[in-house]
């Protein structure tokens, strides 16, 4: 099991364990961004729900574990965009992981690997998938590009690891 997904696991169990959720208005240090208020919001208020969907639930793009190398990194970005790559060794797998937020589908094709995926973006969360394509022959440098809507915000991080 990598890292990434021992971190994942701990970090659902500590949730149900301790019935906590992540609080996205936090700061990087972890401290609430106002007081708390009262547990009935008042009738002008907006309801969590509602504000939760229009505020980004993140700043940087996804982190590879200390053992992969960086090949390219894109921040947050709204609608379509390309992000070239840096080549490998031979027998290096090429690492993708997009984190996305706000309703709505986007394409991912990376070339020259010829791979392609779907990912549907949730509009009160954000999500982070890692596609991993192992490569047999030489690594070559290449672009990955995303179709996005503009109500979609993403960001990518394309690494390598050595096998």
């Amino acid at each position: 099991m990598n890292f990434r997904t021992l971190a994942a696991l701990g970090l659902a169990c500590a949730a149900l364990l301790t019935g906590c959720a992540t609080d996205p208005a936090a700061d990087a240090a972890g401290k609430p961004s106002r007081p708390a208020g009262p547990s009935t919001p008042s009738p002008a208020a907006p309801t969590a729900a509602a504000t939760t969907a229009a505020r980004p639930l993140f700043h940087r793009a996804p982190e590879l574990d200390p053992d992969e190398i960086l090949a390219g990194r894109l921040g947050p970005t709204t609608g379509s965009a390309s992000l070239a790559y840096t080549g490998g060794r031979k027998g290096d797998t090429l690492i993708l992981a997009v984190r996305c937020q706000g309703r709505g589908e986007v394409e991912v094709a990376v070339r020259p690997v010829h791979v392609t995926f779907p990912l549907s973006c949730p509009a009160d969360r954000a999500d982070t998938v890692y596609h991993q394509v192992h490569i047999t022959g030489t690594a070559p440098s290449g672009t990955a590009s995303v179709q996005a809507p503009s109500t979609v915000r993403w960001s990518m991080t394309i690494g390598r690891a050595r096998d």
